[in-house]
Parts: structure tokens; sequence; C-alpha cells
């Protein structure tokens, strides 16, 4: 019974990658990785912003993989950064609001390693 508790979430993540499902990274990897602001720095973001703080929440939704795999980090949210947005906030429970706002900032930065929600067509 152990060894079958041990072994489920290395079955998972070898479903999720054969039906090419989006597994997150680290968020150690994230917070290392993007610096266009601080940490701290956590304004409400919605369709049409642009800035460093619209940069920031880029790298860090390319941290979660998906289609596409990565946005491009031009400071710019546009309607592929939204529709991003809205499937990691799915993946989280929250509302799928497509709003960068405190809840959603905070699963940027602490991404969940256990969602295998595919990203939408």
């Amino acid at each position: 019974m152990r060894r079958n508790r041990l072994l489920a979430p290395a079955a998972a993540l070898c479903t999720a990658v054969a039906f090419g499902l989006a597994v997150p990274h680290t968020a150690a990897a994230a917070s290392d990785h993007c610096s266009y602001v601080s940490s701290g720095v956590r304004p409400t973001l919605t369709y049409g912003d642009t800035g460093a703080a619209v940069r920031q929440a880029q790298c860090l939704s390319n941290v979660w993989g998906g289609r596409p795999p990565e946005l491009a980090v031009d400071g710019v949210f546009g309607s592929v950064m939204r529709k991003k947005i809205e499937w990691i906030q799915v993946c989280h429970g929250l509302p799928e609001s497509g709003v960068v706002e405190g809840r959603t900032w905070h699963v940027l930065y602490h991404p969940a390693l256990d969602c295998y929600v595919p990203y939408p067509a």
C-alpha cells in the first residue's frame, strides 16, 4: 500500500506528459528568473495594461508552460496573456476573470505542482 502512494505522483506526471498537459515548474525558478519589478509590487492588471508589472506577470506565467509555451515578455497585456491567466486561474480554483489581482499574483509566484488542466484550444 505504501509503495502505491509513493508511485502515484510519478504516474500522474508521466500521464500528464504523455497527454501533453502542462506541468508547472517550481516557484523558486520563477522568482529567480523574473525581476522586472520587486515581488512586493502586485498591482491589478487587466487587458490593455502595459509596463513593467505586466512584464513580470508574463515572465511568471511562462513558468507554467501550456500553449503557447511562452508569452512574449513585451509588457503588453493582450488577448493571449488573458487566455493564459484565465487558464492559471482555473488550475487554482480562482474565478476565471483574466485579471491579475492579489490571489492571481500569489499563484504566479507559488505555482501548484499538481495542475493537469489542459491548456484551452
